[in-house]
C-alpha cells in the first residue's frame, strides 16, 4: 500500500491559473471547491506562493509489515486501547492478542472492523471501562490466571497531563490548568490500571503517557503508582521518554514509557536510529486508493492565507503550520474538522492533512480503516502510539524480559 501512494504524484497548477481560480471564486461568490471543479481541478492541484523548493530524497521509513515476525507465544492484554496503535505494534512483533479494553464505542468499531478476531471488551457488548476495576477483573479472570505469563499494556487517557491539550482552552477557563490527578475521571485511571496489574501480576506491564505525567506535582503521583507496583514485587525501569522520530516514525512525538517486570529483569529499550525521516517520506500530492483520504473543504480566505506560508511557518488565525518535507512532522494531534482541533498543513499543498495522511505520519498501514465522523477519526489517529514505535518496544521487551529474539 505504501508503494501505491509513493507512485501517486502529480504536478501543481501554475500560480497564474491558481490566481485565476481564486478570482473566479471571489467574483462568483462560490466555494473554492466548486470553483476548482469548474476548472477541472481539486484542492490537491493547488500550490504555495513560494513553490515547493524542498523534496524528501531519502528512503521511506520502516513499515509495520517489515516487523512481521514468527509468533513468539507471548500473550498481550491491552487497556485504553483506542484505535489499536500499541496492539498493532505488538501483533507485528509476534505477540498473541488476548483481549482489549476500550470504553469508546466508536473506537471499538474501528478495532472490530480491522481485527474481527480480537476479543474487544467495550460497547455495545460491555462497558470496557477500566475505572470499573471489579468488572474488568471479573471479565479477565475467565481468560487469564493470576501470575499471568504475559504483558499488560496501556496508556491511561493523557489529556489532564498534556500541555497541548490545555493550549486548546482559554486561560480563564477551568480546563486550562494541567489538573492531572485532580481530574474527576481521567486523573484516577492510572491507579485503576495499577490495581488491575496488582491483581493479575503479569510478567511485564507497560504504561504509556505524555511526558507531563512524569512532571506533574513534582513527580509525586507517578512515584506513588510505581511504589505501589514495587511493593508487590515488580522491578520498575526508570520512566523514560522516547521521541518517535528516533524510531523510523516521520513525526516528532515524545511519549513516556514505564515498564515493570516480575522476574527482576530490566527492559532494555531499543536504540535510537541515526536517521530521522521527513514528512515528505510519506506525504505525496495524491493519496492513492486508500480510505480516510477526505480533505477539509477550506474557505477561499483560509487557502489564500495558507498559500503565503513558508516551510515551518504558522498561520496564526487558523493555528496551523506548514510542514517541512525534509523534517519530521510536528506531533499529530487529536484534532478534527468540526470544532475538534486541527491537523497540520501539507508541505506542498495549502490545505490541512487528511486522516489518512496523519495516519501515515503515525505509521498506520494504509489498509487500516478508521470509522466514524471525520473529526473522531482524527481523534483516534492523534491519540495513538505509532505502531512502528510500539513494534520496536515489543521486540525489545520480548528479548530482554522473555528471552525471545527476533527471527
Amino acid at each position: 500500500m505504501f508503494d501505491d501512494y509513493n507512485k501517486a504524484t502529480s504536478k501543481p497548477i501554475s500560480l497564474k491559473k491558481q490566481r485565476k481560480i481564486f478570482d473566479f471564486a471571489d467574483r462568483q461568490n462560490v466555494e473554492l471547491t466548486s470553483a476548482l471543479k469548474h476548472f477541472g481541478h481539486d484542492l490537491d492541484d493547488l500550490t504555495y506562493q513560494t513553490p515547493s523548493q524542498k523534496v524528501w530524497e531519502g528512503d521511506v521509513p520502516r513499515r509495520l509489515s517489515e516487523f512481521k515476525v514468527k509468533k513468539n507465544g507471548i500473550p498481550l492484554v491491552s487497556f485504553f486501547t483506542g484505535c489499536g496503535g500499541i496492539d498493532l505494534g505488538f501483533e507485528a512483533a509476534g505477540y498473541t492478542h488476548v483481549a482489549a479494553f476500550e470504553f469508546n464505542e466508536l473506537f471499538c468499531k474501528t478495532l472490530r472492523k480491522n481485527r474481527p478476531k480480537w476479543k474487544v471488551f467495550g460497547p455495545p457488548t460491555s462497558s470496557g471501562d477500566v475505572s470499573k476495576v471489579s468488572e474488568v477483573i471479573e471479565a479477565l479472570e475467565e481468560m487469564i490466571p493470576v501470575n499471568f505469563e504475559g504483558i499488560f499494556a496501556g496508556g491511561p487517557p493523557c489529556q489532564p497531563f498534556s500541555i497541548a491539550s490545555n493550549q486548546r482552552f482559554a486561560k480563564s477557563g477551568d480546563n486550562f490548568k494541567r489538573v492531572g490527578f485532580e481530574h474527576e475521571t481521567n486523573g484516577n485511571l492510572l491507579f485503576d490500571y495499577v490495581s488491575i496489574i496488582k491483581h493479575f501480576r503479569p510478567a511485564c506491564f507497560l504504561i504509556e503517557n505524555v511526558p507531563g505525567l512524569r512532571d506533574l506535582d513534582g513527580g509525586e503521583q507517578l512515584s506513588e503508582a510505581i511504589q505501589e507496583l514495587e511493593s508487590v514485587g515488580y522491578t520498575v525501569k526508570k520512566p523514560t521518554v522516547l521521541n518517535a522520530a528516533d524510531y523510523s516514525v516521520p513525526q516528532y512525538r515524545e511519549r513516556l514509557f514505564v515498564v515493570g517486570t516480575r522476574n527482576d529483569k530490566t527492559v532494555v529499550f531499543p536504540q535510537p536510529e541515526e536517521t530521522q525521516f521527513g514528512s515528505g517520506s510519506v506525504l505525496r500530492r495524491k493519496q492513492g486508493e486508500a480510505t480516510n483520504t477526505e480533505t477539509r473543504s477550506h474557505k477561499l480566505g483560509s487557502v489564500k492565507r495558507y498559500a503565503l506560508l513558508e516551510y515551518g511557518q504558522r498561520d496564526q488565525l487558523g493555528r496551523v503550520d506548514r510542514l517541512d518535507p525534509t523534517r519530521p512532522s510536528k506531533t499529530v494531534i487529536a484534532g478534527g474538522t468540526n470544532g475538534g482541533g486541527r491537523s497540520h498543513l501539507h508541505p506542498d499543498i495549502p490545505r490541512t492533512l487528511s486522516v489518512r495522511e496523519c495516519a501515515r505520519l503515525q505509521t498506520f498501514p494504509d489498509d487500516y480503516v478508521f470509522v466514524g465522523p471525520t473529526a473522531r477519526q482524527f481523534t483516534q489517529v492523534g491519540n495513538a502510539v505509532p505502531p512502528v514505535l510500539a513494534a520496536q518496544l515489543a521486540l525489545a521487551i520480548a528479548k530482554s524480559v522473555f528471552g525471545i529474539t527476533e527471527k
